[in-house]
């Protein structure tokens, strides 16, 4: 038996899984968690086969959880639910550690392959992240990488690399802090930058800044 955790902020999401692995006995649920701590103890517990991770959680991001997961417990299969496009995050998840990714959208026996997948020690990768990893091969290294983020990202970086703070940010923007949080995680993921001096020395180098 394949034993589970699921760690998602939404209840909704965690009883939709469960009900998912319930129809087969050869799963079983045995710990659910709604925030980054706690699937930082589950994990570190050693209870589960197989962790399955919301990327965005209330307390820390699942970014941040699965780099402390794979300081302590780096062999325990960790699979990325996300309700991003794959495009966003998947590439560098993959990069830090996981061993599959999954929209939250996807289909009961797609869940249901990624789960027996990284459980026997492979990684799990869909058809649409297939993609992005063909097409990062043909990606011309020169790209300067603050041309990969969206408008609304560029706006956050370059009040980020002036010196903003995410409360200013949120203000200026009219966005909740919680948003900006996130922007400001996925820049840095994008980017493989570590803090705010990265992106303010990234954009005067490349004269970002007026």
């Amino acid at each position: 038996m394949i034993r589970v955790a699921i760690c998602d902020d939404h209840q909704i999401v965690r009883a939709g899984f469960k009900q998912i692995f319930s129809q087969s006995e050869e799963f079983s649920v045995v710990a659910e968690g709604s925030t980054g701590r706690e699937a930082l103890d589950i994990a570190r517990r050693e209870i589960c086969d197989v962790l399955l991770l919301d990327i965005a959680m209330p307390d820390q991001s699942g970014i941040d959880t699965l780099r402390t997961i794979r300081q302590g417990q780096p062999d325990l299969p960790v699979l990325i639910l996300s309700g991003y496009p794959a495009q966003q995050y998947a590439l560098n998840l993959f990069k830090m550690g996981a061993n599959g990714y999954l929209n939250k959208e996807c289909e009961a026996d797609e869940l249901i392959t990624a789960v027996r997948t990284v459980y026997q020690g492979r990684r799990y990768v869909s058809s649409q992240v297939g993609e992005l990893l063909a097409q990062s091969f043909d990606r011309d290294p020169n790209t300067a990488l603050h041309t990969e983020l969206s408008d609304r990202e560029f706006q956050v970086f370059l009040r980020l690399a002036r010196g903003a703070t995410v409360s200013d940010i949120g203000t200026a923007l009219s966005l909740s802090i919680k948003t900006v949080s996130t922007y400001r995680t996925r820049i840095m993921e994008k980017m493989g930058l570590q803090s705010n001096s990265d992106l303010t020395y990234y954009a005067m180098k490349n004269n970002l800044l007026d």
